[in-house]
């Protein structure tokens, strides 16, 4: 441990040393940023105050876009931060809680991924005991469940990092902390490491990416003894999982299941799995299902009713409660004056 405190802080030498590539990069990943912020949680509040909340695939996709935000919200601040300074840097304590909150989230991320497949394959090939297998208790014991895996899959990883001695050089070649750069700056043979890390997290990744494959492809020769407007709805509802899935875990494979080295290209595949693929998360789980777009207009309009109420003050509520009482007895004078006639 003695030698870890040789290294008090870690260069991050960031995506590009070009001070106008920068400034662009600050400004795509800002707007990338509030729109993944803003999309997960229009979802989150839609799905929370409709109906579509008690169904076991809208209470997976509340968690989903949970762990969206919680997940990027550990690397994408700090890369648009340094992206105004020149110096970029990151505190030896504050890098190995990134490797551990980011992977913690990561994992949750892809067990829910998971769950998401198993409750669209028990809806699809075993619906009439789908409300029965989907029940809310273990809907709440599979997410629990996806919370232990993450805590299982992290804390070895930190355990194994943490004890790595860090003597100089202090410069990682990356935007924020992560595995294989921080075993290329450990001034130790970390081949036995860099093998565990590799069975950890890209063997455990490839093998989750194989499950749900197949098990889609099973879901999708299902869906020929349905009739056509239900497979065109689950089809629009796969369609969206499995395009989440392959943006995911496409670039996490590439980072993670191979020798434990460095390559140039990291820095390009990793912002798909921090920023891109879940800032497109949202706009994939909306606009391919109608369900959601229907909660999410009824949600909004109402909203946007009960403020127009609101902000129309209690002078303008009373005026408009006059006019509406007089309109009501001029319309009941003209009525009694013809019935005289």
């Amino acid at each position: 441990m003695d030698s870890q405190r040789n290294v008090s802080e870690f260069i991050l030498l960031g995506l590009s040393y070009d001070q106008n590539m920068q400034i662009f990069c600050f400004v795509l990943f800002l707007f990338c940023y509030v729109v993944l912020l803003a999309g997960n949680l229009l979802i989150l509040v839609s799905i929370r105050c409709s109906s579509l909340f008690h169904q076991p695939m809208y209470y997976f996709l509340i968690h989903l876009s949970s762990m969206d935000i919680c997940y990027t919200s550990t690397v994408t601040p700090k890369l648009i931060a340094d992206l105004l300074v020149e110096r970029k840097t990151i505190s030896y304590g504050s890098c190995m809680l990134q490797v551990f909150i980011m992977h913690f989230f990561g994992m949750i991320e892809v067990l829910i991924l998971t769950v998401m497949a198993f409750d669209r394959y028990t809806a699809i090939c075993k619906p009439l005991h789908y409300l029965l297998i989907m029940n809310r208790t273990r809907c709440h014991l599979l997410v629990l469940a996806a919370w232990a895996g993450g805590a299982v899959h992290s804390f070895p990883q930190f355990l194994m990092v943490i004890r790595l001695p860090f003597c100089g050089p202090n410069e990682i070649d990356h935007y924020f902390c992560d595995i294989f750069p921080l075993l290329k700056v450990a001034c130790t043979d970390t081949y036995i490491t860099g093998v565990l890390m590799v069975v950890n997290s890209g063997l455990v990744t490839l093998v989750t990416f194989a499950v749900l494959f197949f098990s889609y492809i099973i879901i999708l020769f299902s869906l020929r003894h349905h009739s056509a407007e239900g497979r065109r709805k689950a089809l629009s509802t796969c369609g969206s999982h499995i395009t989440v899935i392959a943006l995911f875990f496409g670039p996490s494979i590439f980072a993670y299941l191979r020798p434990p080295t460095t390559f140039s290209e990291d820095k390009i595949f990793a912002l798909f799995y921090t920023i891109i693929a879940p800032m497109f998360n949202p706009l994939i789980y909306t606009l391919r299902n109608t369900e959601m777009k229907q909660a999410m207009r009824k949600t909004w309009c109402q909203t946007s009713g009960l403020n127009i109420f609101l902000t129309k003050g209690p002078a303008r509520r009373a005026q408009e409660r006059e006019e509406t009482i007089s309109k009501f007895n001029c319309s009941t004078g003209i009525m009694f004056m013809s019935d005289r006639t």
